[in-house]
This record gives C-alpha cells, structure tokens and sequence, in this order.
C-alpha cells in the first residue's frame, strides 16, 4: 500500500527496505552461482538449502538433497562429528570427508563449516562447503606410484651398483694376481691401469708411472724403452714380439679395446718367457753339439762303406753289395737329418743366414730343377718350368739358402705326387717383389693339417702312409729362410687334388 505525502523518516524506511531485498537477492544470486558446492545446514543436521554446484557433483535433485539428513550423504559418523564440532568451536576448515553420490560413487571431498546465528545470537544451524579431492587424490596416487616406481629403480640400481662393485673387486683381484703382467692405456694413450707383475718384470712402481704418457714413461725409466720401440707412441697393435729387458727376457703383445672408430684404449700383456728361453737354449745347445758328435762317426762310416762298395778293399759278391748299399742309404739318412738339426740349430740362434751375395732368382731356381729332373724323370713326373714374363731384378740374399728352400718345396712336390702327375714351378715379379710358386697334382694336404705344416717335425698323416722317409724339418728350415729375407711363405692344398707352396721377397730386401 502506497502511503500518501510520506514523512522523511518514511521515505528513509522505504529505501532501507528496498536495499535489504536487493541484498537479499544479492545474496541468493551468489549462492546459486557460487562455483563450490554448498549447503545450508540446521543445527540437527537437516539440510535446509542448496546450490547447483553441490547437486552436480552429488547427482541428486535439490527436491532430493532439501529436507534430508546430513548422514544421508556423508554418513552418520562425519556428519555428526562436522556438527558438533561446529557448534563448539563455531567453524572447522578442510576437514576430509567422503560423500556418497546417488550412483553410489565414492568421492573424496575437503569440507568447511561456518556456524549460523539469528538476530536474537541463536545458534540455527551452520553453512558447508565442500572442495572436491577427486584430482588432488588422483595426483596424489600417480605421486605414489611414481615414488613406488622411483623407490623400485633406485633399490635396483644399488643392487646392481653392488654387483658391479663385487664385479670390479673380483676382476680386480684376478688381475693383480695374474702371473703375466697387464697394462692399460686409455683413449689419450696414458696408462690407467698396471698389475703387480707388470710392475715387478718392468722394474717400476704404480704410483710413479700412473696416468703417464709413452714419452713421459720412457723418459722416468729405461725399462720401458725397449717396450715403447715396439709399440710406438700410438701404441699399435702387436702380437708376441720379444724383448729383452735386463735379465728378462719378455713377450709382448697389444691389442685395442674397443671398436677402430671408438677406441677406448689398448690393453698391453707381459709375458716373461725367460725360463722357456733358457731352456730352449739349452736344448739348441745340446741339439749342436750332439748333432756335430755324430756327424764325425757317421762321416767314417759313409767313407768306409763308400770303400767297401767300390771294390777297394776287395770284390763283394751282388749280396753283399746289396746289403751294404742299404747301409750307405740309411747312414745317408742320417747324415741329411744331422745336418737338418744343425741347421735348426743355427736358425734358433740366429745365425743362419751369413753369405750374402747378388743373384737372380730365376737362375736359382733354375739350378734348383736341374737337380730334381732325375728324381721326376724316375717317378714318371712332368717337371715343368713356367719363364716369368719378364726379366727378373737381382736380389741381395743368401743363394745357397734359397736355392735350398726351393729345392726342398720341388723335391716335397715330387716325392708325394704319384706317378704320371705334374709340377710346375713359376716365377713373377711387381715393383715391391719376386714370387715363386711351387704347384704339384699330388696327394694334398687335409684343412684340418694345414695350420702345422711349417712346424718342427710335422708329416701330414696321409703323407706318412705312403712315404716313411723324412725329418719333417725341410718347410720349417724353408719357412726360416724365406722370413730371414724378409719374405713370405704360404701353402694352398686341397686333399688329393695337389698343392701350391708359393713365396715372396721384397726386392728392397
């Protein structure tokens, strides 16, 4: 009802109500919109009213949530506890609670209280609003479960750590007590690593030599010298070379660690053969000097026979020549095989090699076929000699030795090629060499066989079936020669298809 020529304080009534129903609809619009969900709840834990935001996330009706209990949505214990402990203390924060949603879905929710009083001071229930966990809880498992993981990768990597370490002190051990000494050089050729052995046969000490490089080494001692000669100062590749350092005498070997393109270092191995040196001298020594006692009786023997078969101390029936023929050959056998341990003799002494002249190869080999032409002629074998296309360079080398290398590869191919077979010798040069090969159609040798067939006293068994004579020294001998030159010597052979023995000498040699 509108009133008539209001008086002021009339007027100012009229205006205080009208901003209390703009602040009452203020305060409902803020409510609604508000983005949190939130209920009004009496002090007996009815809910009284509630906004959109809490009808979403629970899935009920407001018709659903106004009118009903607290407990029907949180559970009896949470909402009595959250109104109790409103009332006493007149609000609670970020209390954890579950709220069941009308699908029965479980979700976790932070909730805040505020105690609500009338005009009159009396308590009539309190506000609520809820914050939900849903995400918070989500990170907080994928947290866990990355801690977990972290937690599983960290215990593996200890283990682990601690199986390498066990690992690094069992190599370790192995290494400093290793009988042959060890080093290592890494990437920057400084040497990281060194074991006792190599410490005692190199006379040096760890700790003065360690993270030092090649220069560095040889300028603290002399005993790496000798080392270094051989594997330079980018540490090459070697395969037991000797040395001899003091009374050791040392076998080296070196090998790279690592890929070509991604080296990490070269490892170095130090064997001391000082003792088989002494004894193989030993054995060289009595080989010679047993080997000159014989030569001198079994000399008197071959001139006695000799006499005997030519009639000079009488005439011998057919019989008696016979047998004494037989002698000669076998003292004849023997005298060849003195001579063979002689010159092994030499060989394991190094001087083996000691009348150096200028010759042509083609004239040695030559002379080499002249003497083996009877033997093939009697064994039905076609010696065949291959000119090299053109002149051959002369060579400065020991012509007895060579012309005894090749006469021993053409005997060899005569002996065990049966009769009606060939062989052929041929010779070629290039700008660097002269070659020489050696090929028959004989009995071949086995694959199996063929990795010892320059060894001291080695016979092929196929060769030992169908011819008993022989040292097994003549390739050895030959081989010696041949590299004493600094030549090459090889063999390709294919069981009883034949053979091709074949060498090679520099001709800056």
């Amino acid at each position: 009802m509108e009133i008539k020529n209001p008086t002021p304080e009339q007027n100012k009534i009229a205006v205080l109500l009208d901003d209390l129903s703009s602040l009452e609809s203020y305060a409902r619009d803020l409510f609604s919109f508000l983005p949190l969900p939130v209920c009004l709840v009496s002090s007996i834990g009815i809910i009284l009213e509630t906004n959109p935001a809490l009808e979403k996330i629970s899935g009920y009706s407001t018709e659903e949530l106004i009118g009903n209990p607290l407990e029907n949505f949180i559970g009896k214990l949470d909402a009595n506890r959250l109104i109790k402990e409103t009332l006493e203390k007149g609000s609670l924060s970020s209390r954890e609670i579950v709220l069941t949603t009308k699908d029965k879905k479980k979700i976790y929710v932070s909730a805040s209280t505020l105690l609500r009083k009338n005009d009159q001071g009396e308590t009539i229930g309190c506000f609520m609003g809820l914050f939900d966990l849903t995400a918070i809880k989500e990170n907080e498992q994928d947290l866990h479960k990355s801690q977990s993981a972290l937690l599983n990768i960290l215990e593996d990597v200890v283990e682990e750590k601690g199986k390498a370490e066990e690992e690094k002190n069992k190599t370790s051990a192995v290494i400093a007590n290793l009988t042959d000494g060890l080093m290592v050089f890494d990437s920057q050729n400084n040497l990281s690593l060194i074991n006792p052995p190599a410490e005692k046969l190199l006379r040096v000490k760890k700790d003065a030599v360690y993270n030092k490089s090649p220069d560095e080494l040889a300028s603290l001692t002399d005993s790496f010298k000798p080392l270094l000669t051989i594997l330079g100062k980018e540490i090459k590749e070697i395969f037991r070379q000797e040395i001899i350092i003091e009374d050791f005498t040392l076998e080296i070997s070196s090998v790279s660690i690592g890929a070509s393109k991604n080296r990490t270092g070269s490892l170095i191995i130090v064997h001391d053969i000082t003792r088989e040196k002494g004894i193989e001298r030993m054995k060289t020594e009595f080989v010679s000097i047993a080997a000159h006692q014989l030569r001198t009786p079994l000399s008197v023997i071959k001139w006695a026979l000799s006499l005997l078969l030519e009639g000079d101390v009488g005439e011998l029936s057919a019989e008696q020549k016979n047998v004494i023929g037989k002698s000669y050959t076998s003292n004849e056998r023997m005298i060849t095989l003195i001579n063979d341990l002689l010159d092994v003799a030499r060989i394991e002494e190094g001087r083996y090699l000691y009348k150096l002249v200028t010759a042509k190869l083609e004239n040695l080999a030559q002379a080499a076929l002249s003497s083996c032409r009877e033997i093939a002629a009697k064994r039905n074998i076609k010696l065949e000699y291959q000119k090299p296309a053109k002149a051959l360079p002369e060579l400065m080398i020991d012509a007895e030795k060579i012309t005894f290398a090749i006469q021993n590869l053409v005997e060899n191919a005569i002996k065990y090629t049966p009769p009606g077979g060939q062989v052929t010798v041929s010779l070629k040069y290039d700008t660097n060499k002269v070659a020489l090969s050696v090929k028959d159609t004989g009995v071949g040798i086995s694959q199996e066989q063929q990795n010892r067939l320059f060894t001291k006293f080695f016979r092929a068994n196929n060769i030992m079936r169908m011819e008993t004579d022989g040292t097994g020294l003549g390739l050895f001998i030959a081989k010696n020669i041949i590299e004493a030159h600094g030549g090459q010597i090889r063999c390709q052979s294919q069981e009883n298809k034949g053979s091709t023995f074949s060498f090679s000498l520099p001709i800056n040699n």
